[in-house]
């Protein structure tokens, strides 16, 4: 083998200097080079089951570490499976990576091996999507995506890698370090939205789902204490009504001022018109992407009073560098913190009426207790129904859900992905029955690469929140087709070499956690629930 590097390498190379974590791929004919250039790098290759499950961890390690997650998969159907997954990461606004292999550049429109126009096919689920073009410039290609992943408004970007440019000597290749610079609040805009804020009453701050991390959160409640205003992370498809934020729709009602960080202007929000927002109320935005603020002022025209460009960290700390010091909250403040908290007394009291079922909530009262003994917990909630009475009544300083998309299915993998991300923390995963299909397989993954977390399934043999939506909008007598099979999850799970318990009794939870827990392996708790729509919270403002 000739020691001159071929594109292969110089995409490895690259990756490592970059100080990559793992790379999480499904191998294929189009990337073996990739395999073989990775030898001697450093770099771990994570194999995985479905090209999805890959872009789903390289989502998660983004979230949970703020560096581009890489995903690797092959050209073709590999791809075509990698990019639906794109848009998890797209809504969650997830700094990542999905590099392809492509058909070779000289059988293009040719009939080309798994020829396919993979660009235009991930462009709409990514900030940018290219192929690349020529073995001398792929150092500089690999550099941008992961800079434009980061910048701005983070989010996944693809980058097409034709095979014959990975296999082609790479003599002449430049190198190439990109490195994202934040764009500042300038300190007159900072001025003038402080000052907006101090004319409302009832002000609120909204941020988007970049700041849905640790440090965001902590970020957020430092401005809550400098600005003395409430705040809340919007990340969920179901917006105001996020079981998270509590009573937050009668927040939202009430404000007469709503300072948007980072958050777009969209359907989470009811675009914010009447009757979810006051006809009066006064917009801000502070936006990374030029045009989602234009599509803000087209959306509230007049009502928004100020709109700049800046990103979300750097001007969140600009704010509180530039804020007065208050005297402690304020009674606006603590009156809309209260409804955000807010969760009904009979909440601990609620128990399933079924034999060998339990309600959601009596797992979750078991469950909260353990999750608060450890402030390193990784959290995932992911489902419809019986996610949303998790992501109500847990709390967890980092927590992953299938976010603004709307997606189900990617717990899984983020679980995987955050027990490589933080190797000694509990990684628990809570999710639906449904939920659990997409990615069971990827638990021999978890097996083979000794990345122990605990998946807890509510198992109502039912597809529930489709099934909810046919009661709501058709009616009981024409609810149907969502039916699924009580199926033993856990054991499906020890078959692949992990560790599961079957749960009908709320005295099981405890031990059974425990014993997961203390098995070592990945493990899967599969408890037996009643079928029961989320929690819907209101708490009028008066």
């Amino acid at each position: 083998m000739s020691n001159q590097p071929r594109g292969a390498d110089i995409v490895m190379r690259s990756l490592a200097q970059h100080g990559a974590g793992p790379i999480f791929t499904l191998s294929g004919n189009h990337i073996m080079s990739l395999f073989d250039a990775a030898i001697g790098t450093g770099l771990d290759l994570v194999h995985v089951r479905h090209e999805a499950a890959a872009v789903h961890m390289a989502d998660a390690w983004g979230r949970l570490t703020g560096k581009p997650g890489i995903a690797m998969v092959t050209g073709g159907p590999g791809h075509a499976n990698a990019a639906a997954a794109l848009f998890t990461a797209l809504g969650e606004e997830s700094p990542m990576v999905l590099l392809s292999g492509h058909a070779a550049t000289h059988e293009l429109g040719r009939g080309g091996f798994q020829e396919l126009r993979q660009a235009e096919m991930a462009a709409p689920a990514a900030k940018a999507s290219w192929t690349a073009r020529s073995t001398e410039t792929l150092a500089e290609d690999v550099s941008r995506a992961l800079t434009l992943a980061a910048e701005g408004r983070p989010g996944p970007v693809h980058l097409s890698l034709p095979s014959d440019l990975l296999d082609a000597p790479a003599g002449h290749a430049t190198e190439a370090r990109y490195q994202a610079t934040p764009l500042a609040l300038p300190d007159a805009a900072a001025a003038t939205i402080l000052a907006l804020l101090r004319t409302a009453r009832q002000p609120l701050l909204i941020a988007g789902p970049a700041l849905a991390n640790r440090a965001g959160r902590a970020l957020l409640a430092r401005i809550e204490a400098a600005l003395d205003l409430p705040t809340a992370i919007m990340e969920s498809p179901r917006g105001l009504a996020d079981a998270t934020l509590g009573a937050f729709a009668d927040v939202a009602a009430a404000a007469d001022c709503v300072l948007l960080l980072g958050k777009a202007l969209d359907f989470t929000l009811k675009f914010g018109a009447p009757p979810a927002f006051r006809p009066d109320c006064r917009w801000i935005a502070i936006e990374p992407d030029a045009e989602i603020l234009s599509r803000a002022m087209l959306e509230r025209g007049a009502n928004l009073v100020f709109g700049c460009i800046a990103d979300t960290v750097a001007a969140g700390a600009a704010l509180i560098a530039a804020a007065s010091p208050t005297d402690g909250p304020g009674p606006w403040r603590q009156l809309a913190r209260a409804a955000m908290d807010h969760r009904p007394a009979a909440w601990a009291t609620l128990r399933g009426t079924s034999p060998g079922r339990l309600h959601p909530a009596q797992l979750f009262r078991r469950l909260a207790p353990m999750i608060a003994a450890d402030a390193e917990t990784v959290l995932i909630c992911d489902g419809g129904e019986f996610a949303q009475w998790g992501q109500a009544m847990l709390e967890a300083p980092r927590r992953l859900i299938n976010g603004v998309a709307g997606s189900i299915g990617a717990s899984i993998p983020f679980a995987l992905a955050a027990r490589m991300a933080a190797p000694q923390a509990p990684v628990i995963a809570v999710l639906g029955d449904g939920t659990f299909g997409f990615h069971m397989a990827e638990f021999e993954t978890a097996v083979r690469r000794n990345l122990p977390f605990i998946a807890i399934v509510g198992n109502d043999a039912r597809w529930n929140a489709e099934y909810n939506i046919q009661l709501r909008d058709y009616g009981a007598a024409r609810a149907h087709g969502c039916e699924l099979a009580p199926t033993r999850y856990d054991q499906v799970v020890a078959a692949l070499g992990g560790y599961g318990e079957l749960i009908e009794e709320e005295q099981q939870i405890d031990a059974a956690v425990a014993r997961a827990a203390a098995s070592g392996l990945p493990a899967c708790l599969n408890v037996m629930i009643e079928s029961t729509p989320a929690p819907a919270l209101r708490r009028p403002l008066g």
